[in-house]
């Protein structure tokens, strides 16, 4: 069986492909042929060492395939059913284990490889919006890297609970993508007079407007993330894609307005089986009735893992990549 393995941390470079054993499933456990799995910022980090694993692994949480046998004790799935996942190791890979309790059957009408595109990304999304953040209709949101997996289903979440949406972008290409996907204000980083973007964002709505900020950007746009929220509003940072953010006083948020400020992990959010299928659920139905589009923006062989990570980090890409065994 083929898998991308990290022997040891660091650059895209050190994603191995190597021939392993077949799995065999365990008890409560699922044998999936992987049809598709989901590249993301997480895999980077886990890559590069940010998040340590014990060594080796195979890279990739989210996937989706058709199950090929049963292990002892399952129930609820057969030889031949689609599912999917987000958050089981070992997605880069012809085949994987997927604990039983951790997968959700993709319904008619969803593809496989959008499933695998739908989960790990889409699960976010509905989290951030419906969880961290209840976002309401009326309120203002920013959100950061409107064109990308995350940003474009956030954008599609939030105008869907009827939020004005504020999105960042990082050419005039992925904010046409970004307004296509509903937000209301699409807006570069910096103008061309090098004013950046909380005074842009004032130009429209005002000073300290924003009710939510969603940054999966990390440290290039935490600081400016505090300048536009409302007294009392929430920086929700949950991503680290210019790297980390660094440490701050919790003094600094009572002078800026006595914010909130969270650092969510989706598992946190799915913990339960009742929380994943909600989740996961929510995301499908909304994806097989046509009211929420998942871009697909790049897919790879499963050999190019290394090429993705590239793409990923170097901001090439719009919408989700996938990679196929």
């Amino acid at each position: 069986m083929f898998a991308i393995q990290v022997r040891h941390t660091g650059g895209p470079e050190v994603l191995t492909g190597v021939q392993l054993d077949a799995p065999t499933p365990g008890p409560g456990q699922l044998l999936v042929a992987v049809e598709a799995a989901g590249v993301n910022f997480i895999d980077t980090y886990q890559r590069g060492g940010l998040y340590p694993l014990p060594l080796p692994f195979t890279l990739g949480q989210e996937g989706a395939g058709q199950v090929l046998a049963l292990g002892e004790g399952v129930q609820g799935f057969v030889v031949g059913d689609r599912v999917a996942w987000a958050d089981i190791l070992g997605s880069y890979a012809e085949q994987a284990v997927v604990r039983a309790e951790r997968a959700v059957r993709v319904p008619d009408g969803v593809g496989t490889q959008v499933a695998a595109a739908s989960m790990l990304q889409g699960m976010t999304a509905h989290y951030l919006t419906h969880g961290t953040f209840p976002l309401a209709s009326g309120q203002r949101c920013l959100i950061h890297a409107g064109a990308g997996g995350v940003g474009l289903l956030l954008i599609q979440v939030a105008t869907m609970i009827g939020a004005e949406v504020f999105t960042t972008v990082g050419s005039p290409e992925k904010g046409e993508l970004a307004k296509a996907a509903g937000a209301a204000h699409v807006l570069p980083y910096a103008d061309a007079g090098g004013r950046a973007f909380p005074r842009l964002v004032a130009d429209v709505a005002g000073e300290h407007a924003i009710d939510v900020v969603y940054d999966g950007v990390g440290q290039a746009t935490f600081e400016g993330g505090l300048e536009v929220l409302r007294r009392r509003g929430m920086m929700v940072s949950f991503g680290n894609a210019s790297g980390p953010v660094e440490p701050i006083a919790p003094l600094r948020l009572s002078q800026a307005g006595s914010l909130f400020l969270t650092r969510p992990n989706l598992a946190h959010y799915i913990a339960t089986r009742q929380e994943l299928e909600q989740r996961a659920g929510d995301i499908l139905r909304w994806v097989a009735a046509g009211r929420l589009t998942i871009r697909i923006g790049e897919q790879l062989p499963l050999a190019d893992a290394a090429q993705a990570h590239r793409m990923l980090e170097g901001r090439r890409t719009t919408g989700k990549v996938l990679l196929r065994p």
